[in-house]
């Protein structure tokens, strides 16, 4: 199987929300907060377990309604063997992009509920 684990999760929202998101997942429930890669967007990582596991993102219209999936960005899953998902998702007429950087390449696609889905592997691993 291709799919290893869940990597993170990333929930985009007004700055007044995310913090309201910051301190629950600090305060009540543990999690640390740590560094971010240099990414355009504003934001927090939180991490359990050592691992950046809730990204949170700040959109800047304080105003915006959430998306039809909700505040939800999107899920990312930890992958293996790029070629044989490539092929399975092409198979299944399923479209996605290419994204990544030089520590990993990623497939964005959508699920059937709307909800964006970043595939994670780690640079060499076609």
């Amino acid at each position: 199987m291709s799919v290893r684990r869940l990597d993170h999760v990333n929930l985009r929202a007004p700055a007044n929300l995310i913090e309201q998101v910051r301190r629950f997942y600090v305060d009540v429930l543990g999690f640390e907060e740590g560094p971010r890669p240099p990414v355009r967007s504003r934001g927090h990582w939180l991490y359990a377990g050592g691992a950046p596991l809730l990204h949170l993102s700040i959109i800047e219209d304080e105003h915006r309604a959430p998306a039809p999936t909700g505040w939800i960005a999107h899920v990312a899953l930890a992958c293996d063997d790029l070629t044989a998902m490539r092929q399975r998702l092409d198979h299944a007429g399923v479209a996605y992009r290419i994204g990544g950087s030089p520590e990993q390449v990623q497939l964005f696609l959508l699920d059937p509920a709307g909800i964006t889905v970043e595939l994670n592997f780690a640079a060499g691993a076609a």
